[in-house]
């Protein structure tokens, strides 16, 4: 292809022929021959010098361009004009054209080295420290404030006088800010670019001006931020991420390498504590996208210091957040932290955390006080594994106040928090039973709270969670929980109908399915209501204070607590004290698997399948056969209920009680208590459940 298709093709308006363009130029490159490499540099610098261009031809120039001058053959001539033009360019209105200068800068210095930067610095950070602040906003940009107004109305259950300076600040914290971002992208690229040499040019003024963005109010400058930083970290001499190892400079840098790790002035020794620091404040950063890059800078930072002795002046501001962000929700974060982990600590993480046992706590009970209910969430989660994973010696000073953190958790408004601050307190009264003990008298009705609430997932770990209890307090214990599952069960009685408001329509097998319909469609039940996190459920408001009880969960029903009952009578029918009392409650469970007259109860019957295999393998033959018929009638009523979850876990249980029992004892019982249910008995052997 001529070097004219290939630049129209670069400077094409359709992105796929624009890179398309640059792996023909590639190809061109790679077979160059005399004057071929002087007429494409000709062709790309007149793309460049032309004023009346679009964005799209000037974007594909300087990419095209910073493969030219990546070239062992282009000559110095046109790298010196195209970085006039790439520092021209880093002004142009489109983002995208912005970034790509930046990238040609990076090249240029891969190209030249630090002498590049040195002619460029002036600019580059004026560049940067003139877009720190926003100038006068816009009318366009008043049209978002607008909209984030309205947003912040819609967000929250009492809209204040003052929704306008909180939508502006969301404004301003989430919105694109001027050039900064393109112009901390060019420095990035130009620190990478540079390597290990740029180390000598890392100031205490340059530094200052990084930190600056680092703690500015938005988001994205701050998430650029850190990426500036990872750059400046990988350039202390331990490894270079930003030079691949296929690299023709790679081997020059390996040999600078042991030099820079030893000498007097590497730059993450000088300024490490300021840089600790920064990291630190990262690691905790509100958002998620900028936790990820302040975890991308940590790593280069710990992994690029000289030794571990060196890093352990660092450990105890670094340690405890790597730690925590092992559980963050987010899942980037997450997996990056724990592959960070193991690069850091290998394996001997447990005994980092142990050494550092008091600074680890502390952060840990800062966070259970967070506004973002994900770092809430991660911070109990990680007070679980220290009451599980870290030795007890080293934990035990710190139970109570540890324990007082779980407590406030245990009434937070995010169901994932409840659930994690109850499964974290399972944990530590395993752990620690006789410094629990005190605490128990507080944790009896908060387990009871999760036990009816509204999240099945949230009944399920109250349920584990008080089975830990039951087995390190024993027949004590037992008597308090089995009372409260007798009148749990019991309670779904008092389950008032959700037909009553539609009891005019005429009764038939076709009912529950019209009623479920209109009632999903019911405009009462789904306006003016509390608006919630599709993450969590937690309002979108701020968090409230202290232990104070919130106010925006809806109430519990009954037939939820009669579903968390059920589970945690599951969970104690693996303790051989309890078996002989939880058959004992069966008769129970049946009865309330009878009733019908609610919506939900689709619902339960569908835990009551789930768990009926399990209570069966945990009775054993002997306690379970006597009340296999009395379940009959709500399993065959679930293997027909038009809810395919329901009917799902119906057919499961079948299977699995047929192996438990016998094929044929299984089909004996059914057939003499009722012979109709034969033929879906049969069935359901060819019937693969969801």
């Amino acid at each position: 292809m001529a070097t004219r298709e290939t630049l129209e093709l670069l400077c094409s308006t359709t992105k796929l022929e624009r890179d398309r363009g640059q792996i023909e130029l590639q190809r061109q490159l790679n077979d160059a021959k005399e004057g071929d490499l002087q007429a494409i540099e000709m062709a790309l610098m007149s793309c460049l010098q032309d004023s009346s261009a679009k964005w799209e031809q000037k974007q594909g120039a300087l990419m095209g361009s910073k493969q030219v001058v990546l070239n062992e053959e282009s000559s110095d001539e046109f790298a010196l004009s195209l970085r006039l033009h790439a520092l021209h360019l880093l002004n142009d209105s489109e983002a995208r054209v912005r970034l790509a200068a930046g990238e040609v800068m990076g090249a240029l210095c891969r190209r030249n080295g630090p002498e590049i930067y040195l002619s460029s610095k002036d600019i580059i950070l004026e560049g940067i420290h003139s877009n720190l602040e926003r100038q006068a906003i816009s009318e366009a940009s008043q049209d978002e404030i607008k909209q984030t107004e309205a947003l912040m109305e819609k967000l929250s259950s009492s809209p204040s006088k003052d929704s306008y300076t909180d939508a502006t600040k969301i404004f301003h914290d989430t919105a694109g800010w001027k050039n900064l971002e393109t112009w901390m992208k060019c420095l990035q690229c130009v620190i990478e670019g540079c390597g290990i040499h740029f180390a000598e040019h890392v100031s205490q003024d340059l530094l200052d001006l990084i930190f600056l963005t680092l703690t500015h109010t938005n988001r994205f400058v701050r998430e650029t931020g850190y990426q500036v930083c990872a750059a400046v970290a990988g350039c202390g001499g331990q490894q270079d991420f930003s030079i691949s190892t296929s690299d023709p400079l790679y081997e020059l840098m390996e040999s600078d390498r042991e030099f820079s790790s030893v000498q007097d002035d590497n730059p993450l020794i000088l300024h490490g504590e300021q840089l600790a620091v920064h990291l630190a404040n990262g690691l905790a950063d509100n958002w998620s996208q900028v936790r990820l890059a302040a975890s991308l800078a940590t790593r280069q930072f710990l992994l690029n210091l000289p030794s571990e002795e060196a890093r352990q002046n660092f450990y105890p501001a670094l340690i405890p957040r790597m730690c925590l962000n092992r559980y963050y929700v987010a899942e980037g974060v997450r997996i990056y932290s724990q592959e960070t982990w193991r690069r850091v600590t290998g394996n001997h993480g447990k005994e980092v955390v142990e050494a550092y046992i008091k600074d680890t706590v502390e952060y840990y009970i800062l966070q259970t006080m967070a506004d973002n209910h994900a770092v809430r969430e991660a911070a109990c989660a990680c007070i679980a594994e220290l009451g599980s994973k870290i030795d007890r010696n080293c934990v035990r000073p710190y139970v109570d106040p540890l324990f007082q953190a779980l407590l406030v958790c245990f009434k937070d408004d995010s169901w994932p928090v409840r659930d994690a601050a109850c499964v974290a307190c399972g944990n530590f009264v395993s752990c620690f039973p006789d410094e629990s003990k005190t605490h128990m008298a507080d944790l009896y009705p908060l387990f009871y709270g999760n036990l009816e609430d509204n999240i099945p997932s949230v009944r399920q770990g109250a349920a584990i969670a008080l089975a830990s209890v039951a087995k390190v307090y024993g027949q004590e214990s037992l008597d308090i929980l089995l009372v409260r599952i007798k009148e749990g069960i019991q309670g779904v009685d008092k389950q008032p109908s959700t037909t009553e408001k539609y009891e005019s329509l005429d009764k038939g097998p076709a009912t529950f399915g019209v009623v479920k319909r209109l009632r999903d469609n019911d405009m009462e039940l789904h306006t003016d209501r509390q608006m919630y996190s599709c993450g969590s459920l937690a309002p979108k408001m701020g968090r409230g204070g202290g232990c104070m009880d919130h106010q925006f969960r809806r109430p519990s029903e009954p037939w939820e607590m009669c579903d968390g009952c059920v589970l945690l009578l599951t969970e104690l029918s693996s303790i051989q004290a309890a078996i002989a009392k939880v058959s004992e409650l069966l008769p129970l469970v049946a009865d309330a698997a009878r009733k019908h007259h609610y919506t939900q109860h689709v619902q339960f019957l569908e835990t009551i399948c789930k768990m009926l295999p399990t209570l069966a393998r945990n009775l054993g033959k002997r306690y379970f056969k006597p009340h296999i018929e009395e379940f009959l009638d709500p399993i065959f009523y679930s293997l027909s209920c038009d809810n395919a979850l329901t009917s799902s876990a119906a057919s499961q249980c079948l299977n699995q009680l047929s192996q438990f029992l016998g094929p044929n004892i299984l089909r004996g019982r059914v057939e003499q208590y009722n012979p109709s249910y034969l033929e879906k008995l049969e069935a359901n052997q060819f019937i693969a459940a969801f």
